[in-house]
């Protein structure tokens, strides 16, 4: 199904081409003057000086060719020369029935593609915090978009399990208790198949080290000594490691479920470890990479270059593996089991250097096919009030699991205040109901951008805000069970015995909400072309809006034409199920009230 602008663009080719000029130029797009139309076509401005006339000339001309056309209501040429349009009512009403029986309402996917995204890399044996809240909001969402799409689509949390944090982990452990067995290099029993740890000592043994060896040069020594030892297959040093997975990763993926947030690979750096020896050896022998001052290297600078892009490290002097590594060594794996047509990297957008660097030389040295896409979605901070990146009170960095506490706390006195409700109930729908305040919250920022992260207004219910969404969509419900409920409609699947032809408008409100609707396949189409959630967003939240002012504005339940009625809950039925689309595609869900 071709979308409401492809469709009117057809129509205004024909007149075009009908005047004697070339239709190309008869592309139309949404008007950004809605109190003068709904539509435009500025193509006569873009013609004016290959024809030597002037462009409102062309346009009335056109628009002679166009007058009486059933799809228009008005169609006028304004000066300079802008064709300015509004649908008729049969055209918009045909149209959205169309969508409301088409598969996707219309969208038409495309060809599909193996898309792998990676959005976690969290390391592991430390708790989430809120700076991780970004790359699991978006990264879930882009994933969500990409499979709506029709593609095959892989999310990878690419863990951080092998760098600097386990020799630190290891070292504070050797000094805490130097007993253990691990640490003993001539024992050749088998290890304990339980932790020497608890999560919560282990979540204390981290920072406790890391702040050593900020302080203490020769520990910090002793750490990187212990990340090589582990890295080099030292015995003890990788059953400790398999301990430490053990007992980080059931928690990851508990906060991960928290958020509605669901991995299919959960793999890490340490996972490519036995690739990268040969895959620096295919670097060496293709003459990509050599040395400079000790190191191994990669130039990756281009002639169009505007500012320096200096060689891809491959390996330190000490012959030691950077994140490039692993991340290269990363791409070529993924390429073996997936053999993916694009992979989307949402990352913050500090790491943008570090990922021209990887995408180059792994384009350049073959581990990626020259046609393989490779985005980078880099994303802002997350800060508070005061601009600066979000903290606790005490000024600490604050964990993922006490922000949602927080807000689902917040939530549940509000929903407690506002209505008689039962308190297990209202908990439940506190959970689901701050999942949208968080989430809406991050994603109706445009990624790139830093945002402030304001409690207040992402809990309320009023505004651009998830619980406003969430409200409307339960009004919805709750309107369509009215209906059901006095049409005596009841049993298995009622939606397939409510009305679902949508009726001719009878107001402008009316008709702002069908506008908005029919928008739904252009929305979807700009989001995944341009890995942009915040578009959808915005698209719902003008929904609502109009959806409000036409409930404010409208006697729906109580309308005494019956035929008027039911084109109205038709047009309800679609607006749900869009809203609820749209939502699922952020990454959370409505409850059935509030």
């Amino acid at each position: 199904m071709k979308t409401i602008i492809e469709q009117l663009s057809d129509i205004v080719s024909k007149g075009f081409s009908d005047a004697g000029y070339d239709s190309s130029y008869g592309k139309v797009g949404i008007s950004n003057r809605p109190d003068l139309c709904e539509f435009q076509c500025n193509g006569a401005m873009a013609l004016a000086k290959e024809y030597h006339k002037a462009p409102i000339a062309i346009a009335q001309e056109v628009c002679d060719k166009l007058a009486g056309n059933s799809s228009f209501s008005q169609i006028e040429a304004v000066p300079p020369g802008f064709l300015n349009i509004k649908v008729s009512d049969d055209f918009l009403v045909s149209f959205l029935n169309e969508m409301e029986r088409s598969d996707k309402f219309g969208l038409e996917c495309g060809s599909t593609r193996k898309i792998i995204v990676d959005y976690g890399g969290p390391n592991v044996a430390k708790p989430l915090h809120v700076g991780h809240l970004r790359a699991a909001i978006i990264g879930e969402s882009v994933k969500r978009i990409c499979r709506y799409f029709g593609n095959d689509v892989i999310g990878d949390v690419h863990l951080g399990d092998w760098g600097l944090q386990m020799g630190l982990i290891i070292t504070e452990l050797r000094y805490r208790k130097p007993y253990l067995e691990y640490f003993n290099d001539e024992y050749t029993g088998s290890y304990s198949a339980q932790p020497p740890f608890t999560l919560s000592e282990l979540e204390e043994i981290y920072p406790c080290a890391s702040a050593k060896s900020k302080e203490d040069e020769a520990y910090k020594e002793e750490a990187l000594e212990a990340t090589r030892q582990l890295q080099d297959g030292k015995r003890g040093y990788r059953a400790l490691w398999r301990h430490i997975m053990e007992v980080s990763v059931p928690d990851l993926k508990r906060n991960y479920k928290d958020l509605n947030v669901e991995f299919d690979w959960w793999k890490g750096e340490s996972s490519v470890d036995d690739l990268i020896g040969d895959m620096v050896d295919d670097m060496k022998d293709g003459g990509y990479a050599y040395e400079s001052e000790g190191a191994l290297v990669v130039d990756v600078a281009e002639d169009s270059d505007t500012k320096e892009i200096p060689p891809c490290m491959i390996l330190k002097s000490d012959g030691a593996a950077l994140y490039t590594t692993t991340d290269l060594a990363t791409l070529l794996d993924r390429k073996k089991s997936f053999d993916p047509d694009q992979v989307i990297y949402v990352v913050d957008k500090r790491q943008e250097m570090h990922f021209i660097q990887v995408f180059r030389c792994a384009k350049k040295c073959g581990i990626v096919d020259k046609d393989t896409k490779l985005d980078f979605l880099g994303f802002g901070t997350m800060n508070g009030k005061d601009g600066k990146p979000f903290k606790t009170r005490e000024g600490g960095v604050m964990r993922l699991e006490t922000l949602i506490a927080d807000i689902r706390e917040t939530m549940l006195h509000k929903i407690m205040e506002n209505h008689e409700t039962d308190e297990e109930e209202a908990r439940r729908t506190a959970e689901v109901v701050a999942l949208a305040a968080i989430k809406y919250g991050d994603l109706s920022n445009q990624a790139t951008k830093d945002y402030i992260f304001d409690t207040d207004k992402f809990t309320s219910f009023e505004g651009n805000t998830g619980p406003y969404i969430l409200y409307t969509i339960v009004r919805i419900k709750s309107i369509l069970n009215k209906y059901m409920e006095s049409a005596g409609i009841d049993g298995t699947d009622p939606a397939k015995k409510m009305p679902h032809v949508i009726g001719n408008f009878a107001n402008e409100y009316e008709k702002s909400l069908m506008l908005d609707l029919a928008r739904f396949a252009q929305v979807m189409n700009s989001a995944y072309e341009e890995i942009t959630p915040h578009k959808i967003c915005a698209y719902i939240y003008e929904i609502c809006n109009d959806f409000n002012r036409f409930y404010h504005e409208t006697r729906i339940l109580t309308e005494d034409d019956a035929s008027r009625k039911d084109g109205w809950i038709a047009l309800l039925l679609l607006t749900r199920r869009i809203l609820e689309t749209c939502i699922d595609l952020l990454g959370f869900s409505a409850p059935e009230k509030m």
